[in-house]
């Protein structure tokens, strides 16, 4: 039998993933096309937020309605068990959550070695490099999900969790040096202004290095916000050194993995925020949008009238 407190967290999850799920999926949508659209991004940086948005499109398109079908198998309590809905939708979960985690650690670096060094960035990251490195992601996931086929799953969180801390501690020195970086070059930009106009390349050049440093460590702060409770609770559980976690970690698990889930939805507006361009082409691809269906509406009451 379900308990009252895990049926109604069942419940609201339920309730929750199936808005954030339209969400991602519409957002994701329309920001891969707009990233694509955006020619003045440089080629390793859009690679880099394609493979991150093609993750969070997979979590709210395939991710989250598996999760709540999940969840509405244990509210109507079934006595068969489907282990092969089981293995694909942890599989399907961890394949996707790792791509997006991986994708925000990618990005961070990127744009590590592009404050860093940036007399050398375009000679270090070239855009073969950046698919190599994004498939290697990919790769890397799908066998992080796969090995859940022959280990214990308590063996599986608690490399996990290894993972994901060690990833964290690394990208949070890494957004650190970035913020560092950028107000250092905000002080510089302002000196320069004050130059000769034959500068105004560098400057434009430092802004828009500013700009897309500044909106990865917007990224990772809006994850670590949506992961770390969700790492909290898998370490609360290893430690604890329990078969099955008790009830009321199930249901705080439930509420910190739909908030990983709304990392996807979240992200496509840290975009829009702090990337301009990409914020116009998302803006000019609604209007489109909305004025197709505003002719075509126009055009049946025409024709029926």
């Amino acid at each position: 039998m379900v308990e009252g407190g895990l049926h109604s967290s069942y419940i609201a999850n339920c309730v929750f993933n199936g808005f954030f799920s339209y969400t991602a999926t519409m957002l994701n949508c329309v920001t891969i096309h707009a990233i694509r659209k955006t020619s003045s991004l440089p080629k390793p940086l859009k690679t880099l937020l394609l493979s991150l948005t093609v993750s969070d499109l997979g979590v709210g398109l395939l991710v989250q309605p598996m999760f709540i079908a999940y969840l509405v198998k244990k509210v109507e309590q079934a006595t068969e068990n489907n282990p092969t809905f089981d293995n694909a939708y942890l599989i399907t979960v961890n394949l996707f959550r790792y791509a997006s985690f991986f994708g925000v650690m990618a990005l961070s670096v990127d744009r590590f070695v592009a404050t860093h060094l940036h007399l050398r960035y375009q000679e270090l990251v070239t855009h073969k490099r950046v698919v190599a490195a994004v498939i290697s992601i990919w790769v890397f996931s799908a066998f992080l999900s796969l090995i859940r086929l022959w280990t214990p799953v308590f063996i599986i969180y608690v490399v996990f969790v290894f993972i994901e801390v060690a990833c964290i501690i690394t990208a949070t020195f890494i957004n650190y040096k970035i913020y560092v970086v950028v107000r250092r070059h905000v002080h510089q930009i302002r000196a320069l202004q004050v130059q000769h106009a034959a500068q105004s390349v560098e400057i434009a050049s430092a802004g828009r290095q500013k700009k897309s440093a500044i909106a990865t460590v917007y990224v990772y702060l809006v994850f670590l916000v949506c992961y770390l409770p969700n790492i909290c609770i898998l370490s609360t559980w290893i430690t604890v050194k329990t078969s099955e976690p008790s009830t009321v970690i199930q249901g705080l698990s439930l509420y910190t993995l739909t908030l990983v889930f709304l990392n996807s939805s979240l992200n496509p507006l840290v975009y829009c925020w702090k990337m301009r361009h990409i914020r116009h082409a998302f803006r000019n691809i609604i209007r489109s949008v909305v004025f197709k269906i505003q002719s075509d509406k126009a055009s049946r009451e025409f024709t029926e009238n």
